[in-house]
């Protein structure tokens, strides 16, 4: 299976919502504590299993996450570890980027996420406990959401609701927004200990996964989340990211501390379905390709990226 080796430690991957063999990566030097950071946008070649790098972005901080636009094939939103949000124009060559730096937040961004339904717009998360919304064509962020009491580590667009969005945060709890109102329309105590991803389910908006720090993800359908309608353990450290499938319902990727990837089925008892242990460092960034059904890639502080099909060895040459 294609494998890419990185110069710095690993954190985001990112699946190009246009074309099947492209991929984003970001990363960050000595893990992301202090340092410089990388952006790599990587072919995956259909006839070898090879990672090409097309182009690749310096930064001067760490790169913690990545959005590919959903209206422009070539733009990318990167958050940096410096607080700024960079969009990048892939077309364009390295010194002619990043075409946007944008500088609001006042610490580390840790998340971005593209708007899939109206495409227009994009969210920020960040260790400064805000998260904010932008539109790729204005030089201010349009609003700021400021609820949390600690580190938003990850917000999430509603894939059906362009107004609703979710954020994760070290306060333990997660939040439902909706743009049009004031503050948030839902709060739920979600873990004991910090959440540090959410994803909504792609074939039921009413159905978000959150990860946390208790090694747990939990699945909560927000029209009765007294009580979440799954638990899933199996993981022994922390985990870092969550993605549900975008195409089959029940079935969600993690990533975790204890360096494996995990797929679930969260609506049977065995729900662990596979787990993968190819990472040799902690495994930070996990996506699932919305063109291409069961392709799969994850990237690590071992400074590697895998690309794999669902039910293959990640190593396998």
């Amino acid at each position: 299976m294609p494998v890419f080796k990185t110069p710095f430690n690993g954190y985001s991957v990112k699946f190009s919502p246009f074309y099947e063999s492209r991929i984003a990566v970001g990363t960050a030097q000595n893990f992301g504590i202090l340092g410089n950071g990388r952006v790599h946008v990587l072919d995956l070649s259909p006839a070898t299993p090879t990672l090409t790098e097309l182009v690749a972005f310096d930064t001067a901080d760490g790169v913690y996450d990545l959005a590919w636009s959903e209206s422009h094939d070539s733009l990318l939103i990167a958050a940096t570890a410096d607080g700024s949000v960079k969009i990048y124009d892939t077309a364009l060559p390295p010194n002619a980027n990043p075409i946007r730096s944008l500088h609001e937040h006042t610490r580390e961004v840790h998340s971005a996420d593209y708007n899939p339904t109206r495409r227009d717009s994009f969210l920020t998360s960040s260790w400064d406990d805000t998260v904010k919304l932008w539109t790729v064509d204005r030089p201010t962020s349009v609003r700021t959401f400021k609820e949390h009491a600690y580190c938003v580590y990850n917000a999430t667009w509603n894939p059906r609701h362009s107004d609703v969005f979710c954020s994760a945060s070290g306060d333990c709890t997660l939040r439902i927004w909706d743009v049009r109102e004031m503050g948030s329309t839902m709060i739920i105590p979600a873990h004991e200990f910090e959440i540090l991803a959410c994803d909504w389910n792609k074939y039921d908006d009413c159905l978000i996964a959150s990860a946390s720090v208790d090694k747990s993800i939990k699945i909560w359908d927000v029209r009765s989340y007294r009580v979440p309608i799954a638990v899933l353990n199996g993981h022994g450290y922390a985990v870092r990211k969550v993605k549900f499938s975008p195409h089959r319902r029940n079935l969600l990727a993690s990533c975790s501390y204890d360096m494996t990837v995990c797929l679930w089925d969260f609506m049977v008892d065995d729900a662990l379905v596979g787990r993968y242990d190819h990472h040799t460092e902690f495994a930070v960034g996990v996506d699932m390709s919305v063109l291409v059904e069961g392709l799969l890639a994850s990237t690590g502080w071992d400074e590697v990226v895998y690309v794999w099909q669902q039910g293959m060895d990640p190593r396998a040459v």
